[in-house]
This record gives C-alpha cells, structure tokens and sequence, in this order.
C-alpha cells in the first residue's frame, strides 16, 4: 500500500502489524478531524521523516515480539523526534527494541478491564483516576527501557500505560480505540493534540477542494468514463469529478443482471434526468448469467464479475468513441493511441474507499490476512488499457456520505445503504442462476419496503435478505413442502470495519418474515443472523 505524498495537513502515521482493529484506530483519528493514514510496519525511517507525520502510531498485532518471523520495526524510528504510542504489539515492540523485557506470562488478559492512573500523564490528562478499558493480550511488558515511567496499571497487568515523555514514547497495553474503552477517544484527543502538536484540518470541505485540484491535474483535458451503480461510492465520485472536469465525465451503466429490483430504472432517471450527467446505459445480464454458471466458490464469482465488468467497460467506450465520431468530435477519434485508454477515454473512474483498500491490499509482509478482494481494487486485468482515478479512495463511508451532502446530492442517494460491486451474486450462496436471483429480488424488496414503512432504513447501516443453499421441510396449507430458507442481515455501523447486529422490534421481524413466506415462491422459513463484525463480516460472501 502506498503511502501518500506530505500535504499541508496534519498527519498521523498508523503502521500495521496485522491487528483486526487498525482500520479503527485510523478512523478514530479521523473523527477528530485529523487525516490519518495507514502503512506497512515495514516501513522505513526514512521514509517516514519524507512524509513528515506528526505523530506516529504503532497498532496491535496477532504476533509475540520474540517470535521467528515476527514482524519488526525500523528502530531508528523512535529517534525521529517525532511522537510514537504503541498500543498493545505496539508497546510490546517499542520495549523490546529499546531495552526492556516482554515475555509471556501464562495468563492471558482479555475482555474489561479497569485501569488505574498512578502518575500524572499527558497521554492521561483530565481522565480522573481510573477508566475502564479493553484487553487482548497474552505476552506482558515485564521491564521497561531505561528513561520510560509506568503512569496507570490494571489488575493483572504492572505496565498497562507507561511513557518516556523526554523522548516521546508512549505506550499502551489496552486498547483505546475500540467502543469497550468508552473514554479511549480522550487519550487519542491527548495524543494527537497535546502530545503531536496536530491541527483540526482534515474536513470534506477541504477534501473537495484538493481532489478536484488532484483530478484535474491527474486527467488534464482528456476524457473518463465511470462505472455508476445507483450506490453511494459510485454516486459521490460522479458528482466529484462532474464538480471538477464537468462535460469531460461519461457514465455508463453496466447492468449485470445482479442489481435490485428497478435498480436500471432509478439509475437512468436520476442521473440522466436529473442531473443531466451523460449516461451509457449497457444490458449485460445474460452475458454475467452464463459466466457465473456452476460457479460456488465466493472468490471466484467476484473476480469473474469484476474481470467480465472490464471487459463490458472497454466495448462500450469504443462505443461512444463511435458515437463520438458521429457527432463530429474528432479530436477524440485523433488522440493519439500510445496515451492509452479508447481514443480520448483514456481514464476509468472508480469510487474505491479506503476500507476497500484496506481488506483488499495484501501489503508485502504484512501480518494481516486478505478478508475478500472488492471487484474495484482487485482482479483488474493487467491488459487494461485505461489509467484509473480514484477520487475517493482516503475516504471512509462516512465521509464519503459528507462529501455527497457538500455536493448537493439527495439524501436518498447519500444515505442510501451500501450494496456490494459483485451485486446479489455474493448474497446468493452457491450457483447464481435467473431463478434465484428472482428468489432472492423479491425477498430483498420485502425487507427493504418494510424497513422504510416502520422509519427503520435510514437507522441502521444495512439490512438485507440473503438466499442460502438449505432446503427445508415446511407446511403450507395442508401439504408438505421442501423449499429455501432466507437469511436477513440488519446491522449497524459506523464505517463498515466493524459492525454489530441490530435489536429491531419482534413485530417488525414478524411482519418481514411473514410476507417472505407467503409472497415469495420457493421460501418457507426465514432466519435472523445475530452475529456481528468481527468475527463475521457484514456480507455473507
């Protein structure tokens, strides 16, 4: 993963170790207004000093310090002069290199926990005497480094925050950044202002601003086609790159033959109608249909789809180069062949997010497993001929939905719930086939009437059905059936990197479940997914 250039903001550096909660901590700084991003633990110091962060933070990871293979950190890093906390691997690292002593002890501390503050702190300041807070960890900091101070300990750990503030180091052995450590948030207002010196400046207002600079700079006068969904991500980038290079923007709308109910009929008269934004629209559903026959594997639908979207993309600009031509823009039909893309569309736009980055990119010795690849960020053909531009891609969901607000987008499109790239493919588990895609369509468009009808859409972060590959007995009437079972998925979220499912009311359930069952031919049982984010992902596949 690429770090970014220094800019005029504020910075924290975040290196990854391979913790499940990384994507967090970068969030949580985030919501201080402080841009944030994530690198490779294998980064070096002179790399870092380049991109000159205020701050640097070292995440948790799955690892013990003293293990074969670990992964380390470039100990010139702690004499940067720059501030460092280390939370939980973090700590442990920063100790091992500098001097101290971490084994493991035979008692693992995980879950609440009650942290008590015995020496003054600026990490600490303005949080009383104790907090609760959350652990997970089986190896201890038994021996600080020389110049380091314990400033708060829990039960069963000595070390739980210490620091050396002539040099900057700070470490913890909980976690601060997860909601179980309710007043976690305070310690990293503490870090990043007091401590790194950081200024309230990353807002959407200002992202704007420099994405359609970096858009323009990026694309000049040439021509970007995008790939627009009817989604959230899709919608904000259209509108952020109409924003910048305006009558430059075309969108094509590839239906899949994966989409909602009316998704095609929505897209096409907001965007065309309403915006007045030039749209392409393509039917391709049957040729997806015929790709995904047979096909189970969750992995392979989505590079299948995402490789098949290329190719539907590349056809359908050599189309408008056609229609172009027609029209007399003949300065499209003269661009020259070495700049890439068709003619004069040499850029594909995408509204990759960073989280999609996050779970997709697998950085080169990083810990941390790939979860799934998005169809956006991974399985692109190397043959491509199109140069990308990604204008949202430092963004999280949330912050892409501010952005949208600050454009003028409807809150209909802004608030809309997340849907996958891949469509109703990766909520159908096993082979997609037209049967059950209109299986799984009308069951969808019942969760999703009955969420808007009791005012619980906009709630909730996504609420879905998902057809699974179990058949059971039921009874209609007075005959015996054997039919399909629903899956609805109802959780919240911030962001998407962590989620939790929602308590709705019994009678909403009931209302849902029941028109399942008696509208929807081929179902006879609905159930309700209670599991949440870790350890689950939100999507089924």
């Amino acid at each position: 993963m690429k770090t970014l250039a220094p800019s005029a903001h504020s910075k924290i550096l975040i290196l990854d170790f391979g913790s499940q909660y990384t994507q967090v901590i970068a969030r949580r700084i985030r919501e201080l207004q402080v841009y944030s991003e994530i690198a490779s633990f294998n980064i070096s110091a002179k790399q870092i000093a380049a991109l000159a962060p205020n701050g640097i933070i070292l995440s948790g990871g799955p690892a013990s310090v003293y293990d074969k293979g670990a992964p380390q950190i470039d100990t010139e890093i702690f004499s940067l002069n720059i501030p460092v906390l280390g939370i939980c691997y973090g700590l442990m690292l920063m100790a091992h290199h500098l001097g101290g002593q971490v084994v493991f002890t035979g008692r693992r501390e995980y879950g609440p926990g009650t942290l008590r503050i015995t020496n003054r702190s600026e990490l600490l300041e303005g949080l009383g005497h104790q907090l609760d807070v959350w652990n997970s960890h089986g190896d201890e900091v038994t021996a600080l480094p020389k110049g380091f101070r314990v400033a708060g300990t829990t039960e069963g750990c000595d070390f739980a925050a210490v620091e050396d503030p002539q040099r900057k180091l700070y470490g913890l052995q909980f976690h601060p950044e997860v909601a179980h450590t309710p007043r976690g948030k305070e310690i990293l207002h503490n870090f990043v202002y007091h401590i790194c010196q950081c200024a309230m400046d990353w807002t959407m207002g200002s992202f704007i601003e420099e994405a359609c600079a970096r858009i323009r700079k990026q694309v000049g006068d040439q021509k970007v086609v995008l790939g627009l969904s009817g989604g959230v991500d899709s919608s904000v980038t259209a509108a952020l790159l109409h924003k910048a290079i305006g009558d430059q923007l075309t969108c094509i709308f590839v239906n899949n033959g994966l989409l909602r109910a009316r998704e095609e009929e929505i897209v096409q008269r907001v965007f065309g109608e309403n915006f007045h934004v030039r749209l392409k629209y393509v039917d391709a559903s049957e040729r997806f249909l015929a790709l995904l026959k047979d096909v189970t594997d969750p992995e392979t639908k989505r590079k299948l789809i995402g490789n098949e979207f290329i190719k539907v993309f590349q056809h359908a600009t050599e189309e408008l180069l056609e229609e172009d031509r027609g029209n007399g823009e003949h300065r499209l039909a003269a661009a020259s062949p070495s700049s890439g893309g068709h003619g004069g569309y040499k850029f594909l736009a995408q509204g990759t997010l960073y989280p999609d980055v996050i779970e997709s990119v697998s950085i080169e010795g990083n810990p941390a497993q790939v979860i799934k690849s998005h169809h956006n960020v991974g399985g692109l053909p190397e043959k491509m001929h199109f140069e990308l531009v990604e204008p949202v891609r430092q963004l999280f969901k949330d912050e892409v939905r501010q952005v949208g607000l600050q454009l003028g987008l409807p809150k209909e499109i802004v608030y809309r719930q997340p849907f996958p790239g891949p469509g109703l493919a990766v909520r159908i588990l096993g082979e997609v086939t037209p049967e059950r895609l209109s299986i799984l369509r009308e069951a969808d468009t019942i969760v999703q009437s009955e969420m808007e009808a009791a005012d619980w859409y906009y709630k909730v972060w996504q609420s879905f059905a998902v057809l699974l590959p179990v058949q059971s007995v039921g009874v209609m009437g007075d005959q015996r059936t054997y039919e399909n079972t629903i899956a609805l998925r109802i959780v919240e979220s911030r962001d998407g990197m962590t989620a939790d499912w929602v308590r709705i009311p019994y009678e909403l359930l009931a209302r849902i479940s029941n028109r399942i069952c008696n509208e929807v031919k081929g179902v006879n049982r609905v159930v309700f997914d209670v599991s949440s984010k870790p350890p689950s992902t939100i999507e089924w596949e």
